[in-house]
């Protein structure tokens, strides 16, 4: 049988990769914290063992070494909510990320690859504008960047492939973060005008069976040492996506755009290219915005239901 092992796995896109993975028949090693494994599915592929992140060198002593064909790593503190600004944070993660990969290495696994972000794109583009004043969601990406390039190194040094996907942004069922679509959706449901930027920055959003399914379809085709990107093949100014799921979930709702302040970079439309990821691996996303956003609005007001 095909084997992955995915840390993180009872988070948001891991776990969704994990049902992905099962569904398509291979056995999974589940890695995350003890007692976090309620999104797990109960199925006999899967084994799951507990691993604080502070614990991912030493692996290799928990897991007996195997010819593994991946290893999935979306362990990471503070992807969301105020740890996202944390320097001290984002910067272990990064060093997590290459214990990681060394355990992966020593376990036999084939291939490796992380949960990259588009936010590695624009922490660059503002490290690089003059007279730009990031502001702090971009210590995220930063930390992103930073394992990146130092994967990169390692993998090559110790003979592992590295393959390294970038997600726009996932949204979908599942996802109790605090960040936009959620956000946005949960004022809907409660009446409440939400409030943006202008939104005229250039955005893109991908449905979480999407993300799932890219990931595992990367580790099988993608190329050693290529970056994936994982989005919709739609890019386009924010607003324009806001507009579209107000008119789907929310019609009669005002949305109010310009009274909140723009501090970011806005990327050009042609950073959000998936071509070479649907041309290396035939990946292209299949669940359109307006959909998603109906589908995650369902569950969310199931979620609702259960607090009153």
């Amino acid at each position: 049988m095909r084997t992955a092992i995915v840390s993180g796995a009872n988070g948001f896109v891991g776990s969704a990769l994990v049902r992905e993975l099962l569904k398509e028949n291979y056995g999974v090693i589940a890695l995350d914290q003890e007692g976090h494994c309620e999104n797990l599915p109960d199925d006999a592929r899967l084994v799951f063992v507990p691993c604080d992140l502070s614990e991912t060198a030493r692996l290799p002593d928990r897991i007996a070494a195997a010819e593994y064909d991946f290893f999935f790593h979306f362990a990471w503190v503070g992807s969301a909510g105020p740890k996202r600004a944390d320097t001290a944070v984002q910067l272990q993660n990064a060093q997590w990320t290459v214990d990681a990969l060394r355990a992966a290495k020593k376990l036999g696994c084939r291939r490796f690859l992380c949960a990259g972000s588009i936010m590695e794109q624009e922490a660059m583009a503002a490290a690089w504008t003059q007279g730009n004043r990031p502001g702090p969601g971009y210590i995220y990406g930063g930390g992103k960047l930073i394992a990146h390039m130092m994967c990169m190194s390692v993998a090559a040094q110790i003979g592992i492939d590295l393959v390294w996907p970038q997600i726009t942004n996932a949204y979908g069922v599942g996802e109790r973060s605090p960040r936009l679509v959620n956000t946005t959706l949960q004022k809907c449901i409660r009446g409440q005008i939400p409030s943006f930027t202008a939104g005229t920055q250039n955005y893109d959003f991908v449905y979480i069976d999407d993300v799932a399914r890219a990931f595992l379809q990367i580790a099988q085709k993608g190329k050693p040492f290529h970056s994936y990107l994982i989005g919709s093949g739609q890019a386009r100014p924010l607003r324009e996506f806001l507009l579209e799921m107000k008119e789907a979930v929310a019609p009669d709702l005002d949305f109010s755009f310009g009274s909140v302040p723009f501090t970011g970079i806005s990327l050009p439309r042609e950073v959000f290219d998936t071509s070479a990821t649907e041309e290396d691996t035939g990946f292209r996303a299949g669940i359109g915005f307006a959909d998603g956003c109906r589908r995650t609005m369902a569950w969310l007001k199931t979620l609702e239901g259960e607090q009153t």
